[in-house]
């Protein structure tokens, strides 16, 4: 299928058939291809709990509220977000720049490249994804305002707004693996409707982890998972060209 394909083909579908399974390989490729999702700062702070065994699909499942799109699914995905994962990333990606600097920069720009990764990563990252009660976040967001007193400066630094950035950057991996599910002739449906706390202990993830959304997968059975026709509103109503 070319990209239009794909797009049309891909559809949350409520119902798979059982009968017939999805190769885990295969599930795990989109998960990493699911990885190359665009993401804010490069910081890739998520996890995905690949769910195969089918005890715990039935545990899934009820936290999942029951509903029938996880209940049929033959795996489920969990995709997490890891803010506290913060530190070991920006660490992380500094020692690649670092290599991918000397490697792929003029030597007379290699310098000032590394150093300016180096405050980015060693001394901006650590400050944005802090949290410390909400303090951190207050303090963050008075001197962004000050700041665009005098120069255009980003605004949403509180630590709510960090905490929607790891989200949407969560999401968009989300997206992607789906694209790729669709590609591969396999159907996903993505939950948000869920027990968190229940699904967070199934997982026996810390409390600092977060749950971005449920993605049952595995292959429609027939029409049954598909509410008729897509819906959607008029392009014209929300497309602005200026």
């Amino acid at each position: 299928m070319n990209l239009d394909e794909i797009l049309n083909y891909r559809r949350s579908v409520r119902v798979y058939d059982k009968g017939k399974p999805i190769d885990t390989e295969r599930v795990k490729h989109c998960l990493e291809l699911a990885t190359l999702a665009p993401n804010s700062s490069d910081m890739q702070l998520w996890e995905f709990y690949h769910i195969t065994e089918p005890e715990m699909l039935v545990k899934v499942s009820r936290a999942c509220l029951g509903q029938k799109a996880a209940t049929t699914a033959s795996q489920i995905v969990i995709f997490i977000v890891r803010w506290d994962w913060y530190r070991k990333h920006a660490q992380f990606v500094l020692d690649f720049e670092r290599e991918n600097v000397c490697l792929n920069s003029p030597k007379e720009r290699q310098a000032k490249r590394i150093k300016d990764r180096e405050l980015y990563y060693g001394v901006l990252m650590p400050f944005v994804y802090a949290r410390f009660f909400g303090i951190l976040g207050l303090f963050r967001k008075l001197l962004a305002n000050v700041i665009s007193l005098f120069r255009p400066m980003m605004l949403e630094v509180s630590e709510n707004d960090i905490r929607v950035t790891a989200h949407k950057s969560c999401a968009l991996a989300a997206q992607t693996f789906m694209i790729a599910m669709s590609n591969e002739g396999y159907d996903t449906c993505p939950l948000e409707g869920l027990d968190s706390r229940r699904l967070k202990k199934v997982l026996k993830l810390p409390h600092s982890a977060e749950i971005n959304m449920a993605i049952p997968c595995g292959i429609r059975d027939g029409n049954k998972g598909i509410w008729g026709v897509r819906c959607r509103v008029p392009f014209d109503d929300v497309y602005r060209k200026i």
